[in-house]
């Protein structure tokens, strides 16, 4: 029998949605379904994990509707019943009032805090900054560290959350890598042993629809930047 040093984290970011409308006006981030692109990109990534025979002990949502929608269509495919477990912790970084933002500060506001290494006091959308969300992201990784009842997990969260661990799992640092990018239904792959260090990053961003990702070369936050400033006449 071969010797396992390691558990494995398949990390997720939830499907595609729909933020704003075709005016530019913001539905509430906290109720949106996914759309049918993410319909599809959640049930590609199932069929990835059912091909490939995974099997989950445990499944962790933020608890916002598009994670545990997207978890119950991988879990679809998988075949698996499992309870999924509402870690509130890892919602998506907290943005501000938009109409707040004045106009010539608003793309910096969307794209600021995923480019490049941001200052923990960097702001999303004039809300939560990098560091807030470091402050409860880091605690939650390892509480589920220190959890001995799994050996293979999946996570479905969140493009902001996502870069949180997954800058921890890469540098063993409190450090933020923003452009770090995070499509809508990708797979991440992590193994972790017991060192606080031992973590090894084995897959990022897998898109299962798309996996040579051609289609963009733009980012989500500039896309969505780009659909907001209609509302703004900009």
């Amino acid at each position: 029998m071969s010797f396992n040093p390691r558990r494995r984290v398949f990390l997720m970011r939830h499907g595609s949605v729909t933020y704003f409308d075709n005016e530019g006006k913001p539905y509430l981030p906290e109720t949106v379904p996914l759309n049918e692109q993410g319909q599809a990109q959640t049930t590609a990534a199932g069929r990835v994990f059912a091909g490939a025979g995974i099997r989950f002990d445990k499944v962790i949502v933020s608890g916002l509707p598009r994670t545990l929608e997207t978890a119950t269509r991988v879990l679809a495919e998988t075949g698996q019943a499992i309870e999924f477990e509402h870690w509130p912790e890892l919602v998506e970084i907290r943005g501000g009032k938009l109409s707040a933002i004045p106009d010539h500060q608003l793309r910096e506001a969307f794209t600021g805090a995923f480019e490049g290494v941001p200052p923990e006091d960097k702001q999303f959308l004039g809300g939560e900054t990098v560091g807030q969300l470091m402050d409860r992201v880091y605690p939650a990784i390892d509480k589920l560290r220190k959890d001995p009842e799994w050996d293979t997990v999946l996570m479905v969260l969140h493009g902001g959350v996502n870069r949180a661990i997954l800058s921890y799992a890469l540098t063993g640092q409190r450090l933020f890598l923003g452009n770090l990018a995070q499509t809508a239904g990708c797979i991440n792959a992590m193994d972790v042993g017991h060192a606080a260090s031992d973590w090894v990053v084995r897959l990022m961003n897998y898109s299962p629809p798309s996996e040579l990702q051609a289609e963009s070369r733009g980012t989500t936050m500039e896309a969505l930047f780009e659909q907001y400033r209609k509302a703004r006449g900009l």
